[in-house]
């Protein structure tokens, strides 16, 4: 996976070559990666979908994270990206599906990584059950929906923790029913005012 020919480009989206991933994350250069966030609707309550990383991740294992996200490879479009839900979370959705709602330009810089991403954010309103979803398990511990309003508040700072319900994978591959409360810590760090506009985001294209 570390030699993965990713395309990279600079802070304005002009394609300056190739690099391996490894490259791309030791160097920092900007490169392109595609995200969706699954929500739901349920007795008017709007919900935010997250995936629980697995233990075996390099990066952020067992931390939530956006539903769905992966790198595009040089030879890819955008909507090519959406091969990642179906290899990480099991269920076939089609690019025509999702809503598009930003690109952004979004850095998580660690002592051994920069992570400079240019994200293409999307929205999937999701009429699947927990039952439906069959997770990657190199990829995917798990998945949890939470309020999305209650999320909103968490990174507005007017909360201290959200509740989440889903469910883990344990050791023998079976879905375990999960009801917890969680704090920012339990979150993969991006960065909070790519939390606070992605949400700000979700909630516009909801109301609309």
């Amino acid at each position: 996976m570390e030699d993965e020919q990713i395309r990279i480009y600079d802070r304005n989206r002009k394609s300056i070559g190739v690099a391996t991933r490894e490259e791309v994350h030791s160097v920092g250069y900007w490169h392109e990666v595609f995200q969706c966030w699954f929500v739901s609707s349920e007795d008017g309550i709007d919900y935010l979908y997250f995936q629980l990383r697995s233990d075996v991740k390099r990066d952020y294992p067992g931390l939530l994270d956006i539903t769905a996200a992966g790198h595009l490879s040089a030879h890819e479009t955008v909507e090519d990206g959406v091969r990642e839900i179906e290899e990480e979370l099991g269920i076939k959705v089609l690019y025509n599906e999702l809503l598009p709602l930003t690109v952004t330009l979004a850095s998580i810089k660690r002592e051994n990584m920069i992570d400079n991403e240019i994200a293409n954010v999307f929205l999937y309103k999701n009429d699947h059950s927990f039952d439906d979803f069959d997770l990657q398990k190199e990829e995917v511990a798990g998945l949890v929906r939470a309020d999305l309003n209650d999320v909103y508040n968490l990174w507005k700072g007017t909360r201290e923790a959200v509740n989440v319900k889903g469910f883990k994978i344990n050791n023998n591959e079976e879905k375990v029913f999960v009801d917890e409360k969680v704090d920012k810590n339990h979150f993969v760090p991006h960065q909070d005012s790519y939390y606070k506009m992605i949400l700000k985001e979700i909630k516009q294209q909801l109301s609309r």
